[in-house]
């Protein structure tokens, strides 16, 4: 044995320039060896019951060692592929017999030795190719020095092993139940709900577990490394391997530093060798999600999209180890949203449109005679609204509306159009829409930029108020309005009044103080005053001001309020 620990020495000299005692599963060094993760992150030495961590350059192997003391001896090692798939290999070296090498104090035979070792490749035991977490065990294993190479092919990537002597009592990996299947217990267009069986680390073992979930549209994930790799911003030096630590002599070789030909020497025979330099290369955000639940085994997932297809992950973590385990994950599409009624338009007649916050609705307009043009007016009567506007499939306005706007597009003989109206975030989105195939004076009257009405403070009075707005170079016809309101009148009240499609004619008559015919050529001198009077002292009051058109379709200014004096 002690012929053994001193190949391994000769063999690990070249990766440090410090000595290093061998990992064994002597209780005592064990602990203090896993307490002193240090000890383990520049050595090629796998410790003997921690899982460790790594990093593999595309194309370029490395190769770990690990020491089995007696024959007869329990063995598992476990390799975990992160974000690409690996290759990897288990050996045993059948090292020299314990000659008269070490009792002469001569040095030259052990060379030899070590040297026989290198250039063997030992006997395989296993090996594996892809994604997989997969694992080599044996009840019974050999004393000797095994080797674990590894290769990937695609990409950089990390990796984790774990290898042990005692795979009975280390149980690290949380157990997986008898059915490790997720189940899809509820569907609809938002949620979907998920069930799985416990594990019976927690239930027989009573270790500490907590299970996460993991959504995403492109696939399942057979390990949570593979998770974290795809939650990283930035896939090129993710958690970047630190000179002197993680670096191999392989890696070394790249950046101008010598290797000792140790690249040949233990690299796979038929890979070769990448080109000098590496591309720093970014990938965008991939819409992935990760939540972790405790110990529950039911969850639902909300807030997805309807009509979709998702996947759904669940892992079992050792709270303790922080080691996990896949279950085995399952994929359901969202439901689709409840078709909606299409509303049917016809030619030159105003409808009103209601649509829910973030909602949608659809409309038809099939005009009944061959035409050149088809216009469209619109009048959003709160906030802003997309439209689309399509003909025979064909998309020929996309654009968010506000107030009134008119489009018009050039027509088809026999086409057919389909406009869709989708609501915002804020609230509820009303609307009047007019489609006609045969324009002629406007169905809504034109507005101002600016639909505020401006109040005079110095012109106040006990019994009167002054106020002015802004009109436009078309002939339209205005009617003021005003209610009184309380004095705490506030901006819930204000934002329910600012339905601009809610015209007078819901106004009762007491509330009307007058109607004119307003416009002017110039557009800065468009804007008319009018003193409101009849007022009590110290009163508040509402006023509107409606914008009629020909059609008879009215508009409203942003209301204000003012207050006459108290006192006079």
């Amino acid at each position: 044995m002690l012929l053994l620990h001193w190949c391994l020495l000769w063999l690990l000299f070249p990766l440090s320039s410090r000595t290093q005692k061998l990992p064994t599963r002597d209780e005592e060094l064990f602990q203090m060896q896993i307490r002193d993760k240090a000890f383990f992150h520049d050595s090629s030495v796998i410790p003997d019951g921690a899982e460790i961590s790594s990093y593999l350059f595309r194309d370029t192997p490395k190769r770990y060692f690990f020491v089995v003391e007696e024959d007869n001896t329990p063995l598992s090692v476990t390799v975990t592929p992160c974000d690409a798939p690996l290759e990897w290999k288990l050996s045993l070296q059948e090292l020299p017999e314990d000659t008269s090498g070490e009792a002469s104090g001569d040095l030259e035979p052990l060379e030899q030795q070590k040297q026989q070792i290198i250039n063997e490749e030992g006997t395989e035991l296993f090996s594996y190719k892809g994604n997989d977490v997969e694992y080599f065990i044996s009840s019974s294993s050999p004393s000797g020095l095994y080797q674990l190479d590894l290769l990937s092919t695609e990409k950089d990537t990390h990796f984790k092993i774990y290898a042990t002597t005692t795979p009975e009592s280390d149980q690290p990996y949380p157990e997986l139940p008898y059915d490790p299947r997720v189940d899809v217990t509820s569907l609809g267009r938002t949620t979907v709900t998920l069930a799985w069986k416990p594990s019976p680390t927690a239930s027989l073992l009573k270790q500490p577990i907590q299970y996460c979930v993991v959504i995403n549209k492109e696939h399942n994930f057979k390990s949570l490394c593979a998770v974290e790799a795809k939650l990283s911003a930035d896939d090129a030096f993710m958690m970047a391997p630190k000179p002197g630590l993680d670096f191999s002599p392989f890696d070394f070789a790249h950046f101008g530093f010598p290797s000792d030909n140790l690249g040949k020497e233990r690299g796979f025979q038929a890979k070769p060798s990448p080109k000098l330099g590496r591309h720093v290369y970014s990938r965008p955000k991939v819409d992935i999600q990760k939540i972790c639940i405790g110990n529950k085994n039911i969850f639902t997932v909300s807030d997805l999209k309807p009509d979709t297809q998702y996947y759904f992950d669940v892992f079992v973590v050792n709270i303790n180890s922080n080691m996990s385990t896949a279950y085995v994950g399952t994929f359901a599409r969202t439901k689709e949203e409840a078709k909606q009624k299409t509303v049917e338009l016809k030619d030159g007649k105003v409808t009103d449109v209601f649509v829910k916050r973030k909602g949608a609705k659809i409309l038809r307009f099939a005009p009944v005679s061959s035409h050149q043009k088809v216009t469209f007016f619109i009048h959003s009567c709160l906030d802003a609204v997309q439209i689309q506007v399509r003909r025979d499939g064909k998309l020929l306005l996309s654009q968010n509306v506000e107030g009134i706007r008119q489009f018009q597009l050039r027509g088809k003989p026999k086409a057919k159009y389909l406009i869709r109206l989708k609501g915002n975030k804020k609230g509820a989105s009303m609307l009047k829409i007019l489609a006609t195939t045969r324009p002629t004076k406007q169905a809504f009257p034109s507005l101002p930029e600016d639909t505020r009405i401006k109040a005079f403070d110095k012109l106040r009075t006990c019994s009167s108020a002054t106020v002015a707005w802004l009109g436009t170079q078309e002939r339209n016809k205005f009617c003021i309005y005003k209610k009184e309101v309380d004095d705490n009148y506030n901006e819930d009240q204000k934002k329910r009044e600012q339905n601009q499609c809610l015209g007078p004619d819901i106004r009762k008559k007491s509330e009307k103080i007058l109607c004119k015919y307003f416009h002017s050529q110039n557009l800065q001198k468009a804007v008319t005053t009018e003193t409101i009077k009849g007022l009590q002292p110290g009163k508040s009051y509402l006023l509107d001001v409606y914008v009629i058109g020909h059609g008879g379709h009215s508009v409203k200014y942003q209301s204000k309020v003012v207050k006459t004096r108290k006192f006079c």
